[in-house]
């Protein structure tokens, strides 16, 4: 199957652990990598991962705590030192060109490649990037300073050709490729063969969405509606409610209870305090709620299969 693959680099809250890294996702679609957050040391765990560095065009910066952007500056020295060439679009608050700025004055004034910076907007949902394998939305949540989380919706793929209906209707050659673009062929004589008649698809385009650093907001249960994969934050299990209201993040159990009312395929949670040694109990605690719940853990790989469509 065309990949359509998260790689999980970081998944630790403020306080980076022995263990656990800042947080940090690669989504690779289609050979196209897109880093979400870049916490300290991500460039590290991308080497350790086998992301391949090269293909990153796009990164997504949700806010600007420290423990979301401070891997940002040495990865971007890193492209310099490799001799990078190709653009690379940034989409962060207003305010990360400025915070960078001097450092890369500094370090780096003669950049290779070029940096395009995109503002996000943190008050109300927005199609960020569209190209031809994804569909980028961000959608504000709420967090101490502005936050954004992102959804990662996969463009239809070429069409699945039925072999036995391109033989029966003698479909020549030179159409293949139109009708895999969802052509209907019209034979010599005029007939049209519907194309739905001479292809099938797999699995519905796959979805991720990435919601980290907020409170638990119910109304967001909308727009995760029907995703594949849904991975929030879940700092805190439920014995420490107050404590995440009071610092705006979210227990496993509310993770959950989202992933519920979404009726999302899978739910991944992570951004865990470092106050646990063991993550066992958040684990336990959103399952017991929704049961396809995995923990997120560094270079954990999943592959999102994605929906089968009813043909």
């Amino acid at each position: 199957m065309i990949p359509f693959e998260l790689t999980i680099l970081g998944t630790s809250s403020a306080l980076p652990t022995l263990k656990r890294y800042p947080t940090a996702h690669a989504l690779n679609v289609r050979e196209r990598f897109f880093l979400i957050d870049c916490g300290e040391g991500t460039q590290i765990q991308i080497r350790k991962y086998g992301v391949k560095l090269s293909r990153i065009d796009h990164i997504f910066i949700s806010h600007l705590h420290g423990d979301h952007y401070f891997g940002l500056i040495g990865l971007l020295s890193t492209f310099a030192l490799l001799g990078r060439k190709n653009d690379l679009h940034i989409f962060s608050h207003s305010q990360l060109p400025e915070i960078l700025k001097p450092q890369l004055d500094f370090f780096n004034d003669d950049l290779s490649y070029k940096i395009i910076w995109h503002p996000l907007n943190f008050k109300k949902n927005d199609i960020i990037l569209d190209n031809e394998v994804v569909t980028v939305m961000s959608f504000p949540v709420k967090h101490r300073v502005p936050c954004c989380g992102f959804i990662f919706s996969e463009k239809p793929g070429l069409l699945n050709l039925q072999k036995d209906k391109i033989e029966e209707y003698k479909v020549p050659v030179s159409w293949l490729q139109y009708i895999k673009k969802g052509e209907d062929y019209v034979d010599e004589n005029g007939l049209v063969v519907p194309n739905s008649a001479l292809t099938c698809q797999k699995h519905l385009p796959r979805r991720y969405a990435f919601c980290t650093d907020t409170s638990y907001v119910p109304e967001l249960s909308e727009i995760f509606e029907n995703v594949d994969v849904l991975y929030h934050e879940a700092t805190y299990d439920s014995r420490y409610e107050k404590r995440a209201n009071e610092t705006f993040h979210s227990t496993a159990a509310q993770a959950a209870n989202m992933a519920n009312s979404s009726r999302v395929g899978q739910l991944i949670i992570g951004h865990f305090s470092a106050r646990y040694k063991d993550v066992t109990v958040l684990h336990d605690e959103a399952k017991s709620i929704f049961p396809n719940t995995l923990i997120a853990e560094e270079g954990m790989v999943i592959s999102i299969e994605g929906r089968k469509e009813i043909l």
